[in-house]
């Protein structure tokens, strides 16, 4: 598995991945937000980003307006600078927007450490998938992407997965490897039939 923290897997990776690592670095988001645990999540890690992708970046936020006030004072004068906090289900949550070189960029925080945070835990339970599976699934993937589904509802329905396709992928995630890799053959042998 990759070395989520260090974006450094990306220089390695598909023309998009260096890309992103190259506008990540001339950005110097990842050491400008390190207090704050940053981690790149969502389809460009995972290599199934389709034309208008963004770039998903977690962060641990405990004082949402240190934390707004740093990314206004970095990227505030960016193209489409939104920045939004709300609390919802009881849990603070800070939303920033902005475009750079072509890119929509999105900062998502919350009071919870990253690698608890959803995105980062979908973007595993997808990683292993991916590896689990041939080609032909993550062709599917990208398809379904292509076709508008945001990327837990196309695994979930890749997967013949049924309810809250986000809730469904958490439960995968808990699941031990040897379990989930018993469904990702089950889903093969059943589209090879």
């Amino acid at each position: 598995m990759n070395d989520w923290r260090n974006v450094d897997y990306l220089r390695h990776g598909a023309v998009v991945q260096k890309e992103v690592y190259n506008l990540l670095t001339e950005l110097d988001i990842m050491n400008l937000l390190t207090d704050y645990n940053p981690l790149l999540v969502g389809t460009i890690p995972l290599g199934i980003q389709v034309e208008g992708s963004d770039l998903d970046i977690i962060c641990e936020v405990h004082d949402p307006v240190k934390f707004k006030a740093l990314v206004v004072r970095y990227f505030g004068a960016m193209e489409g600078f939104v920045s939004e906090s709300r609390v919802i289900q009881g849990i603070p949550r800070t939303k920033v927007n902005f475009m750079a070189k072509g890119w929509l960029i999105e900062l998502f925080g919350q009071p919870r450490q990253t690698e608890l945070q959803n995105g980062y835990l979908h973007m595993i339970v997808e990683a292993e998938i991916l590896a689990q599976m041939d080609d032909g699934f993550r062709e599917r993937i990208i398809l379904l992407k292509i076709n508008g589904w945001k990327t837990e509802p196309a695994f979930a329905k890749a997967l013949g997965l049924e309810g809250d396709p986000y809730e469904a992928m958490l439960e995968l995630e808990k699941l031990p490897w040897s379990a989930l890799h018993a469904l990702c053959h089950s889903v093969q042998a059943r589209e090879q039939v």
